[in-house]
């Protein structure tokens, strides 16, 4: 019986252990330690979509500013902007959508997988690695998550995203490639603060 009780007690240490696997954190932690000290990010990204036949489906380039929990995400006249309270999305025409940081909590945005913040929201495991890079699969905690896992590529040289697969519930895929990517960018405040002066005249917005 004793055993038994010494048995029970260790397994949520066993089964902690195997969905935090401990290689893949402390590659994982490198790169928010650098995210955390960084002043100001600048990110070029390709986004690549396919079916769950494999078909293309489109793809586009998006431009992210980082501070913080603060980001302006741009992709031809489309954007999304965050003050770290509230997103404000342009659909490049004529409507601005609002919305909590909050709400968005069931979706992957460009800006959650470069922020280096993963502890929280997935269990991790290295599935291999050699001298220059380490691929990583992510499971959401949260199985309400609109995906269901992400599969990065890390380089571990420059302890930053490469590459990352983010397959959806519906086995659909997004195929994530680091174009360019500078920690060092200096980036004022009044940036990530909305200015209803920027966008045409014509523009609703909606709550």
């Amino acid at each position: 019986m004793r055993l038994l009780y010494i048995l029970l007690a260790i397994l949520p240490v066993i089964s902690l252990s195997a969905q935090k696997d401990s290689q893949a954190k402390s590659i994982l932690d490198q790169i928010g330690s650098k995210v955390k000290g960084a002043k100001g990010i600048l990110v070029s990204i390709q986004l690549v979509s396919k079916n769950s036949k494999g078909k293309a489906l489109g793809s586009k380039t998006i431009n992210l500013k980082m501070k913080g929990d603060k980001y302006v995400l741009q992709q031809g006249t489309t954007e999304i902007l965050c003050d770290g309270a509230i997103i404000y999305n342009f659909d490049g025409v004529n409507t601005i959508s609002k919305s909590n940081v909050s709400e968005s909590d069931q979706t992957l945005s460009p800006q959650k997988l470069l922020s280096g913040n993963y502890d929280k929201d997935f269990n991790f495991s290295l599935l291999s690695q050699d001298n220059t890079f380490a691929t990583i699969e992510l499971i959401p905690i949260d199985k309400r998550k609109n995906f269901q896992k992400v599969t990065l590529v890390i380089d571990k040289h420059k302890s930053a995203l490469s590459t990352a697969t983010i397959l959806d519930k519906s086995n659909n895929s997004t195929f994530v490639k680091v174009l360019a990517i500078n920690y060092g960018a200096v980036l004022v405040d009044k940036l990530f603060l909305f200015d209803r002066s920027k966008y045409p005249k014509n523009v609703e917005i909606f709550d």
